[in-house]
């Protein structure tokens, strides 16, 4: 059986935490297309010899001879990998040479959910199954500081606000791909869900779509 979830939506509105509870109630293959795109984003840092600085010839090579390997990594998951992604996203070559790897991904036997920012509208347009997943800006920060907190990261409240912010506006604002909810997309506003009620929502929607296949 093929079946496709996509499932999009801004950094830290639950997005991840939702596709693998889904992933595990179904038994579907998950992939966090953001990895790709941090690790990119990593691996182009690491060419450019900077911290801060991402060039598209860098980015691009990049996201070319993205491996396995690179999805391994533990630092992926911190704001300067998070600010890199967004920046090599942007590169329209760069999401070209990841578009294959994503939707030989999402059409594999045994079913599928992808999380990311333009599954539903991009990579899988027809998939079986949509949800844009948000929440208010306040408490995606304080989810995302509360994580980078604990993971022992020297990181202010106002500073992971800020670079939310930036990164909301530069994905929504892309011309590659833009961050926005496909038309046929279930909206599901985690702000004052917690996240098994926000995973039943997303279940029950699955499951409803399932019974007609």
């Amino acid at each position: 059986m093929r079946f496709t979830v996509a499932i999009d939506g801004p950094a830290a509105a639950g997005k991840g935490t939702i596709s693998r509870g889904v992933a595990a109630r179904f038994g579907f293959a998950h992939l966090d297309t953001g990895l790709l795109y941090r690790a990119t984003g990593r691996r182009a840092l690491i060419a450019a010899g900077a911290a801060d600085a991402v060039g598209e010839v860098e980015a691009i090579a990049a996201a070319k001879a993205l491996t396995e390997a690179d999805l391994a990594r533990d630092d992926l998951r911190t704001a300067e990998a998070g600010a890199a992604a967004s920046r090599v996203a942007a590169i329209p070559a760069v999401r070209a040479a990841l578009l294959d790897w994503q939707r030989g991904f999402a059409r594999r036997e045994g079913g599928a959910v992808l999380d990311g920012r333009d599954i539903g509208t991009v990579i899988c347009p027809d998939a079986d199954v949509k949800l844009f997943v948000t929440a208010s800006d306040a408490v995606r920060a304080q989810r995302r500081y509360e994580e980078l907190h604990l993971a022992g990261h020297d990181v202010t409240y106002e500073d992971v606000a800020a670079q939310l912010a930036e990164r909301d506006a530069r994905d929504a604002a892309r011309d590659a791909a833009p961050m926005i909810a496909a038309a046929d997309a279930l909206q599901l506003d985690t702000t004052s869900l917690t996240a098994a009620e926000a995973l039943d929502c997303a279940i029950a929607h699955i499951e409803a779509k399932l019974s007609k296949t």
